[in-house]
């Protein structure tokens, strides 16, 4: 058996990606440029399905560079859940994790204080998307493999893109679904619109991505009407959250989640 290195979800399809498997890494990528190509054909200039924090610095952003504005709200999403003052493992900062120093000062960025104002990430962020949208000639699966794995380690072309570099592809493309609310946990969102009332509750954490995809789809078939989202936390961490938009949801939801054998606390 090939040994699973992750997972990727592609239009609400969970691919799970093995180890030498050339055809299937191949059809991965085909699958991902297809749905980004679609995204900036059909819906890039959609609006986002719900009112999200810091929204003002993303319209101006995306206005500045030329950028859906739900692209980069997806990437903030992915990133940090719109935490201002996030800090991964890596040493990348702020809602949409820019790292420091490296690309911070590539971004003319010299302050590490800086990367916590949420405006001046924002933008930092969607300069370096144009950037590598430019790069990669608006090829935008692998603009955002490069976000995510840096340019140097991303071929313009050619079918060499690193496993972890698609899966982020796909993952940022899944929270894309959710700002555009076409995604499985957006059904029932917070009733007045505002992403600040969706409540979140941990329900578990895994090693992996695939096995928090698997866990949720699985949980989701046996628990209808619960929503259920996953984060990547960091490289090795991956969290499971139940979705709520106030007391009564939190209940009942907590009450379906139970007759499904899964008791929280």
């Amino acid at each position: 058996m090939k040994r699973l290195v992750g997972a990727l979800v592609v239009g609400g399809l969970v691919l799970a990606v093995a180890s030498g498997q050339a055809k299937a890494q191949l059809m991965v990528t085909a699958a991902l440029d297809d749905a980004w190509r679609q995204y900036l054909t059909e819906d890039a200039a959609r609006e986002p399905s719900l009112e999200f924090p810091y929204e003002d610095c993303f319209r101006r952003s995306a206005a500045t560079h030329g950028l859906p504005l739900t692209l980069l709200l997806a990437v903030a999403r992915g990133e940090s859940d719109f935490n201002p003052r996030a800090v991964s493992h890596a040493n990348a900062m702020g809602l949409m994790q820019i790292l420091w120093p490296e690309t911070a000062m590539h971004l003319g960025i010299y302050r590490r204080t800086e990367l916590f104002r949420p405006c001046k990430n924002i933008d930092a962020g969607a300069r370096y998307l144009k950037e590598l949208l430019s790069h990669y000639r608006g090829d935008l699966h692998r603009t955002l493999a490069a976000y995510n794995y840096g340019p140097s380690r991303v071929p313009v072309t050619g079918p060499n893109i690193p496993n972890g570099a698609k899966w982020y592809s796909g993952y940022i493309f899944r929270h894309l679904a959710y700002v555009l609310g076409s995604g499985a946990p957006q059904n029932n969102a917070a009733h007045n619109g505002n992403y600040r009332d969706e409540r979140k509750l941990q329900l578990i954490t895994f090693g992996t991505p695939y096995r928090a995809a698997a866990f949720v789809e699985n949980l989701q078939q046996r628990a209808p009407g619960v929503r259920l989202d996953w984060f990547r936390e960091d490289v090795r961490t991956f969290k499971v959250l139940m979705l709520y938009s106030g007391k009564s949801d939190l209940a009942r939801s907590k009450r379906v989640l139970r007759s499904a054998g899964f008791t929280v606390r």
